[in-house]
């Protein structure tokens, strides 16, 4: 079996004398989706943030593509081929659709172009209002402008964080339809999610995060199967 494309090695994370995240290891293949659930508060976001430069781990080894990227910092990582979709899109509300995309280009030169007009193609919605205020659209709408800000840097993996979060149950279909085309594409995906059933019916593998420590880890199918497991740690599903 070839080496997994992104690997997570006792992942911890503190803020001032909190840990936050404790001992956390994962793995993603090639290709995969990969997901970490939990509630509230379980850490999954400062793991992701570790992992995409945004945060300094303090401890652990974060390796992609073979490579140590623990102390990396978030903007080498994009021109490297790791991108993360932020928690609550954090868009430029100011600015039009065209501009928050072609900030997505920074690093690909004269192939910038063809990948926001590729972006236009998968996304006819964002094609149809480019010159409009990216805070003129709605949320799903917000989502699907980050994501699509996020594809055009090329990624060969995308961490997304929450996508699903705050947006009605039909909006949270097409998100997840993005999501599974993203994977299909080839582009490996590590996914954050509350909506734990919906990501785990998406995932190859699955890790259940509870107070900054992985609980349980498995295939997804497996774990959705475990009714102890969605019982005490997968709550209520929200969405589709």
């Amino acid at each position: 079996m070839s080496d997994p494309i992104l690997t997570v090695e006792d992942l911890r994370v503190t803020y001032g004398r909190v840990e936050a995240v404790r001992d956390v290891s994962f793995r993603a293949e090639q290709g995969s989706l990969v997901t970490l659930v939990g509630a509230n508060g379980a850490g999954k976001s400062s793991v992701i943030n570790a992992v995409s430069g945004m945060l300094r781990p303090a401890g652990g080894r974060i390796t992609f593509e073979g490579q140590d990227i623990t102390r990396t910092p978030a903007h080498k990582l994009v021109g490297r081929g790791l991108v993360q979709v932020p928690e609550g899109r954090q868009i430029l509300a100011t600015l039009t659709i065209e501009e928050n995309l072609q900030m997505g280009t920074w690093h690909s030169g004269a192939g910038g172009a063809r990948s926001v007009d590729a972006m236009y193609d998968r996304f006819p919605v964002l094609a149809e209002r480019r010159a409009l205020p990216a805070g003129a659209l709605s949320g799903g709408e917000q989502q699907m402008l980050a994501i699509a800000r996020a594809l055009v840097a090329e990624p060969t993996v995308m961490l997304m964080d929450e996508p699903s979060m705050g947006l009605a149950p039909k909006i949270v279909d097409e998100v997840f339809r993005v999501i599974e085309e993203i994977r299909a594409s080839g582009t490996t995906v590590v996914l954050v999610e509350q909506n734990a059933r919906r990501a785990l019916r998406a995932a190859d593998h699955g890790y259940v995060l509870q107070s900054g420590e992985v609980v349980h880890a498995g295939p997804a199918g497996e774990l959705l199967a475990d009714e102890r497991i969605v019982q005490a740690y997968l709550g209520v599903e929200s969405g589709g």
